[in-house]
């Protein structure tokens, strides 16, 4: 069979791999002239990996995903730590019972602590509308505390929106730990690839039944008649795995779905490290969202140290990165209506966040690949 993918991103990597490993001839194509989509990465001057496109990290409890991308990259072990800036200090996010005590005076944080792990129980992780629906009081009163503080304004400036304008998903992404722990995941596995996350892309594509065209449009050679799909106007009589936006594929016959994108402002600074963290969160001040360093994500420190300033705004189709699906429902309702479409198409399948109009991690990316590589 011949396959035909549209993005070379992860998610279109791992099913052209898995397909090609079964005897199918793949094409991979990608708009962008570079492999990897928003987790390419490159080594700078001052010797530096950079995320182009935002800080990466992989982590899963998921032992077949991870064992998947293991074949093509060894692993360093990383554990990411974020601090928030809230109120002018740098406390550990999520919220966990030191950023109690350190934004609390003492007397009035072991009041808190005592209350919770009574009423909840210690190291659990609660979502923060859970604890304001809370019977007791004062656990209301300390939710309300670490919902302006730390999601409230946050959620303004990453999407837009007030907090109850979105689905709790959003809200739920982040819980409050009521434990010491400190990172900001607790999976299983937590790694970042040694050599970075192009060349585990590259090590994906790298097999005799892959061709990759890098510079290409699909819009400009992918086109659908009578819901066939036609490619450079010859009907396909192959197979098409689609993970870029819908809304583009059918040239906005709907209209354009809602997105959120980033703009980001890199700086390089004459010093070996500028922050505490990896990331620092501006939860209630900055006009940007976070500030990551790059040489703290599994680097060695340098003489110098690269810093990127995170902005997230609003998507414009024509210019824009599409980054993160808006979670709201009138938004899904709209994504239903490409989707019907999309399962009218003969042999056309959809991967991927953009595809899906979901937000998904890169573990749930990789597993989804696979899953759909059983399916067809």
């Amino acid at each position: 069979m011949e396959y035909l993918i549209v993005g070379a991103g992860l998610s279109g990597a791992t099913i052209a791999r898995i397909l090609a490993e079964k005897g199918n001839k793949v094409t991979v194509i990608d708009k962008r002239a570079t492999i990897g989509g928003n987790v390419y990465d490159y080594i700078d001057e001052n010797g530096i990996r950079i995320q182009l496109y935002g800080p990466h990290i992989f982590h899963t409890n998921d032992a077949s995903a991870f064992e998947f991308l293991s074949r093509f990259t060894e692993w360093e072990k990383y554990e990411h730590r974020v601090l928030g800036n809230i109120k002018g200090k740098l406390v550990p996010v999520p919220f966990n019972l030191t950023s109690l005590f350190e934004l609390f005076d003492t007397e009035k944080a072991e009041t808190i602590k005592d209350i919770l792990t009574s009423e909840i129980g210690i190291d659990k992780k609660v979502p923060i509308m859970q604890l304001k629906k809370h019977e007791n009081s004062v656990i209301r009163e300390f939710a309300e505390f670490v919902f302006q503080n730390v999601f409230y304004k946050y959620t303004l400036k990453q999407w837009g929106f007030k907090p109850q304008e979105l689905g709790e998903d959003v809200m739920n992404r982040v819980p409050v730990y009521i434990s010491y722990e400190d990172r900001y995941f607790t999976d299983t596995y937590q790694y970042m690839p040694v050599n970075g996350f192009t060349d585990l892309v590259n090590n994906m594509l790298n097999h005799e039944n892959i061709t990759v065209k890098l510079s290409t449009d699909a819009k400009n050679i992918i086109e659908i008649k009578d819901y066939k799909l036609y490619v450079y106007d010859e009907k396909y009589e192959g197979k098409v795995v689609y993970t870029g936006c819908l809304d583009e594929l059918f040239n906005y016959k709907f209209g354009v779905l809602p997105y959120r994108s980033l703009k980001f402002k890199f700086e390089t600074k004459n010093k070996s490290s500028f922050q505490k963290a990896a990331v620092v969160n501006y939860n209630t001040s900055k006009k940007y969202t976070r500030i990551s360093e790059f040489s703290k994500f599994a680097c060695k420190p340098q003489q110098k140290t690269v810093i990127v300033k995170e902005f997230s705004k609003q998507f414009n189709e024509l210019k824009d990165i599409p980054y993160y699906p808006i979670p709201k429902k009138e938004n899904f309702e709209f994504y239903q209506k490409y989707y019907d479409e999309a399962q009218k198409v003969e042999n056309l399948y959809l991967l991927g966040r953009l595809a899906n109009y979901k937000y998904i991690n890169m573990d749930i990316a990789v597993k989804n690949a696979i899953d759909l590589s059983e399916n067809i």
